[in-house]
């Protein structure tokens, strides 16, 4: 069985849901993460894992989305982590690419998701884009003040160093479409070289869809694309990838195991 670690079905309709569900069960995906984006998402995201046992939820703000109000308060955060369905934190991080809040709220934004990790025990989900070297601050200062925190950089497509911060924290790393891409071939490096206890696979759907549907909408069935390439790149069996990248997911997101 497979784990699509990161998706946001809420960004399909209503009527397309089951049939998105059906084809990723018959691809080979049992479970799903439905990512938050805005702390006023969180009751459509909690919907969406009561009304169908496959899907898990996290709670959060994305970087891109942090200046369009008063940043969320750390105990509203772990507040909103208390369902049972609910089981990682964000997604948040740093995006300098699209420079839709500026880099000081993102950065504020981060470090109180980093806090609420810590005080929950529950991983962060991470987005780092233009932002390498802020988010490897970020996460020693923060891991050096408050304690060790579970995390993932979620769509993995920066640096060799932050992919070996990451792993010295204590992090995962999860790949998406963009691993399947002809350009990737840095990206692949990197994926092949981190330990195999590290590694997660996503779609990030209904965005970034791999080769062959390139370009076209995303959805959680088509991760096993991606984690057909992973495999290829690490020299294992397509089977031997989807049993090690879902003891990884369950290890680490705890109240899915």
């Amino acid at each position: 069985m497979l784990v699509d670690s990161h998706c946001h079905l809420d960004y399909f309709s209503d009527a397309e849901i089951t049939d998105v569900l059906d084809r990723a069960k018959a691809a080979g995906v049992g479970e799903m993460v439905s990512i938050g984006v805005r702390m006023s998402q969180a009751e459509t995201v909690v919907s969406l894992t009561e009304r169908f046992p496959q899907v898990w939820g996290t709670v959060g703000v994305h970087p891109q989305n942090v200046g369009e109000g008063p940043l969320a308060e750390v105990d509203a955060i772990v507040a909103a982590t208390q369902h049972g369905r609910i089981i990682g934190i964000g997604e948040s991080g740093l995006d300098y690419f699209y420079d839709k809040a500026p880099p000081a709220m993102q950065q504020e934004s981060f470090r109180r998701h980093v806090r609420a990790a810590q005080l929950t025990s529950l991983p962060l989900v991470i987005h780092a884009r233009d932002a390498d070297d802020d988010i490897a601050n970020i996460l020693r200062q923060e891991t050096a003040d408050g304690g060790a925190f579970p995390f993932l950089l979620h769509c993995f497509s920066s640096g060799r160093q932050l992919a070996e911060t990451t792993v010295e924290l204590g992090g995962y790393l999860s790949f998406s479409g963009i691993l399947t891409f002809p350009k990737s071939t840095e990206l692949r490096d990197i994926a092949r070289d981190m330990p195999e206890d590290r590694l997660l696979v996503e779609t990030d759907a209904p965005y970034l869809a791999p080769v062959p549907f390139r370009g076209k909408r995303n959805e959680p069935s088509y991760v096993a694309h991606t984690a057909r390439t992973l495999a290829e790149v690490r020299g294992m069996t397509p089977e031997a990838l989807a049993k090690l990248t879902t003891e990884n997911f369950r290890r680490l997101f705890k109240k899915a195991a």
